[in-house]
């Protein structure tokens, strides 16, 4: 027996300096973002999804961490994965549901990586494995309830965010081919494309834009790669949409632009 001791974990919970890293700024918008929908609205039956979210998607990644002996244990990611899934669903969503989409979000970071980087956007993987099992998505802090004005806080958030860490070819390739294609539909009556330019879609759309296709770990840095990666989310996302008028359509877009963003990384 060694009679070394080993290094126990470190639980370094909030760095005097995080606010001012890219995961930082994301926490810091989402909860003003929260703030402002559950106050605007008077519904804060929201706010208990947030907690279980989060609450639920810590405990397992730190479980997941002691059992991968990391000598520090941060879990800011499944912070911003728990906030996020819980400001999507519905504030109506029963609390196991809730339980579920974190665990499938925390889970498939773990279990599906390349290079020990995670494949899939941890949030938007549970939320679209969460689809099957009926749990209803109302993205309310995307602000779709308040007044049309109010959509300015989501604009300058995003903006905030995507150019901290700059992925504004992404954002822009994305935002650009998707309301292009909705607009080309729309003179041409195919499906019911002009819905996509209403509330509630426009606000998802935005936010899925600034928030979770941005995502570091699951994007490309490369210019090029962004424009490939934010096109090609808005193309499978709007086939998906017109095709079978699914609520999941923006989820399966994102998560079909990992996909190729993986592909792309393993044949380097």
């Amino acid at each position: 027996m060694s009679l070394v001791s080993q290094p126990k974990p470190t639980f370094n919970w909030l760095p005097s300096s995080y606010l001012k890293t890219p995961k930082g700024y994301v926490l810091m918008v989402v909860l003003i973002l929260s703030v402002i929908a559950g106050f605007g609205s008077n519904d804060f039956a929201g706010f208990k999804n947030v907690g279980i979210a989060v609450f639920t998607a810590v405990l397992l990644d730190v479980l997941f961490a002691l059992r991968q002996n990391r000598k520090r244990i941060f879990p800011d990611g499944s912070v911003i994965t728990g906030l996020i899934i819980g400001i999507i669903l519905s504030p109506a969503t029963p609390w196991y549901l809730t339980v579920v989409t974190s665990m499938f979000g925390i889970i498939s970071k773990h279990l599906f990586k390349l290079k020990r980087k995670p494949i899939f956007n941890p949030a938007a993987f549970g939320l679209f494995a969460a689809c099957f099992l009926s749990a209803g998505q109302s993205w309310w802090a995307a602000l779709p309830e308040l007044p049309g004005w109010c959509i300015v806080f989501l604009l300058v958030g995003g903006f905030m965010i995507t150019k901290r860490i700059n992925k504004f070819p992404l954002v822009f390739a994305f935002l650009g081919v998707y309301f292009l294609v909705v607009l080309f539909m729309g003179l041409f009556n195919v499906g019911d494309a002009l819905d996509a330019l209403r509330t509630p879609y426009v606000n998802s759309t935005l936010f899925l834009a600034f928030f979770m296709l941005t995502d570091p770990p699951t994007s490309p840095v490369t210019y090029k790669q962004q424009i490939i990666f934010g096109g090609l989310a808005a193309l499978v996302a709007l086939f998906i949409y017109v095709q079978f008028q699914w609520l999941g359509f923006l989820l399966l877009g994102l998560l079909a632009a990992n996909v190729w963003f993986t592909i792309n990384k393993s044949l380097k």
